[in-house]
């Protein structure tokens, strides 16, 4: 049986909108209406996502983010972020917090719906295989890197991104192919540079030398993509 949604709202006309229009597709709804229980409930129920708005009392929904990713280390739950702001650069913030989608209020009940199917789904990608290249294991089971034993410590979106690089090896990807896949409902919002910056933080935990990677190689002019000796 698949863990309730968690919908962390303070407004409790959008709250029972949401919980009315999730409950008709099937799922089971858990809600918060401020940071603190939101934190209790989180604990106790372990929820398959989190339904977040941004603007909450007590603590609010950035900070709940954080706690998620950082303080539980829970990198496999799916967050949503609602929110009334309207710039780019919030929904980036949000996104580089570790937010899997961005929903701006006011929204479609529609839209809500097929976000939390596509995360949903995309969380179900973990059931994958380990894969391992020269001393280096990736295991999606338990959303794990190894080097040479040693457990690495990666994002989100780093995991993701090393975990789809080298589940096809020698295959170069440009940034906007790599944008798709880690960001497939955002790609608007996304700059190659981000990109970039999820290369440069993978090769300084699983390159002997950063500066001259012999696993994650650059395409000048193209793209990346992992090097394995045939």
């Amino acid at each position: 049986m698949q863990q309730p949604i968690l919908i962390v709202e303070d407004d409790a006309m959008i709250r029972d909108l949401i919980k009315v229009y999730l409950e008709y597709e099937g799922y089971e709804v858990i809600e918060a209406e401020d940071g603190e229980v939101a934190k209790t409930l989180y604990d106790k129920h372990e929820p398959s996502l989190l339904i977040l708005d941004l603007m909450l009392p007590k603590i609010t929904g950035e900070e709940i983010c954080q706690w998620v990713r950082e303080d539980r280390k829970d990198e496999d739950i799916a967050i949503i972020m609602l929110t009334a702001k309207s710039r780019s650069s919030d929904k980036i913030s949000g996104l580089k917090m570790g937010a899997d989608h961005y929903i701006r209020k006011p929204f479609e009940p529609d839209e809500l719906i097929a976000q939390v199917e596509a995360a949903l789904r995309r969380s179900k990608t973990t059931a994958g295989q380990k894969i391992t290249s020269e001393g280096l294991s990736i295991q999606p089971r338990e959303r794990k890197v190894l080097l040479h034993g040693t457990e690495i410590e990666v994002t989100k979106h780093e995991f993701d991104l090393l975990y789809y690089l080298m589940g096809h090896p020698n295959v170069v990807f440009t940034r906007e192919q790599l944008v798709q896949e880690l960001y497939p409902h955002h790609q608007q919002q996304i700059l190659d540079r981000t990109i970039d910056a999820h290369i440069k933080k993978i090769r300084e935990k699983i390159e002997e030398t950063p500066s001259k990677p012999k696993r994650i190689m650059t395409k000048r002019g193209i793209g990346y993509m992992f090097y394995e000796v045939s």
